[in-house]
């Protein structure tokens, strides 16, 4: 049993209260999964030109780890210092370089900082997870503090895997995207295999980052994040709601069953998504909101 939420803005003057009104959805959803939590945000203050790109990063020794970890990349990496930033966030970092070399920082932390993980990349997404309760979780990093134009968070109760900070939702498999799960996969190790065969790297064994790598290794193909949801339907065995988020989209998914809880919302100013209708009663406007129960085997998608 876990929690998931979503809201996708469509006023753009709702964009400074985002994390404040996802950390009340995931807080409401603290009993669903009291074990570790994590958001995704996207876009706002802490988007980026698309000449730079972000890595989320996290680390056990944040105070060792991130200490000088901006001047050494630009020497492991021969860029000038000037152009690479860090900004540090308890035991996460976003750190800022130039677009086009995320292979050579991917391979310059390997070697420069081995024990620094990568939670996320792109212009918009940062992604911050740990273990311990939601309302914890969100106040380590200052959720409520932040803005943006739509995110996703998780709430874990974990039933087939140890509590780690990698075992926390989201899991993000490809640039800008990332996805929270409801549900237990039957086929993943099968399908692991598959994607690693198609060089797809993991960095867990758990099965919902199978499906975050299924969806980024589609896209990758040229599928639109709706071809890549409707693609697992038939590819993805077990019961299961996915929430995805890009760069500029946002989607839901239930499994043909559909027996994972799910309530939606709509207003002319967002879109809302959550395991129970609890998590959504605090939205500005939702008493007039539509509401509804997204359909089984039903992929339901909106872009910016």
């Amino acid at each position: 049993m876990c929690g998931i939420i979503g809201l996708f803005l469509k006023d753009q003057s709702l964009q400074a209260q985002l994390g404040t009104l996802l950390t009340e959805m995931l807080v409401t959803m603290s009993d669903r999964g009291p074990d570790s939590a994590g958001i995704a945000i996207y876009g706002g203050d802490g988007e980026v030109s698309n000449s730079m790109t972000k890595f989320t990063l996290q680390s056990n020794a944040p105070h060792e780890d991130f200490a000088e970890l901006a001047a050494d990349m630009a020497a492991a990496t021969s860029i000038d210092d000037s152009k690479v930033w860090l900004a540090v966030k308890d035991t996460h970092a976003v750190l800022t370089v130039p677009a086009g070399i995320t292979a050579d920082v991917r391979a310059s932390l390997g070697e420069i900082r081995p024990t620094v993980r990568i939670m996320s990349v792109g212009e918009a997404i940062e992604i911050y997870k740990e273990v311990g309760l939601p309302r914890s979780v969100a106040e380590r990093f200052s959720v409520s503090q932040m803005r943006g134009t739509h995110g996703i968070g998780h709430t874990r109760m974990a039933t087939e895997s140890a509590v780690t900070t990698m075992g926390a939702h989201p899991f993000s498999t490809g640039a800008d995207q990332c996805l929270v799960h409801n549900g237990s996969l039957s086929n993943h190790n099968s399908l692991r295999r598959k994607l690693i065969r198609d060089g797809v790297h993991f960095e867990t064994d758990n099965d919902t980052e199978v499906a975050a790598a299924y969806l980024t290794h589609q896209m990758q193909q040229g599928a639109s994040l709706g071809e890549a949801l409707e693609s697992g339907l038939d590819d993805l065995d077990g019961f299961y709601t996915f929430v995805v988020g890009t760069r500029d989209g946002f989607g839901v998914v239930r499994d043909p069953i559909a027996c994972k809880p799910a309530v939606m919302a709509e207003t002319d100013q967002y879109v809302a998504f959550g395991s129970e209708y609890r998590a959504l009663v605090n939205l500005p406007g939702i008493d007039a909101a539509r509401i509804w129960e997204p359909e089984p085997a039903t992929v339901y998608f909106w872009t910016h």
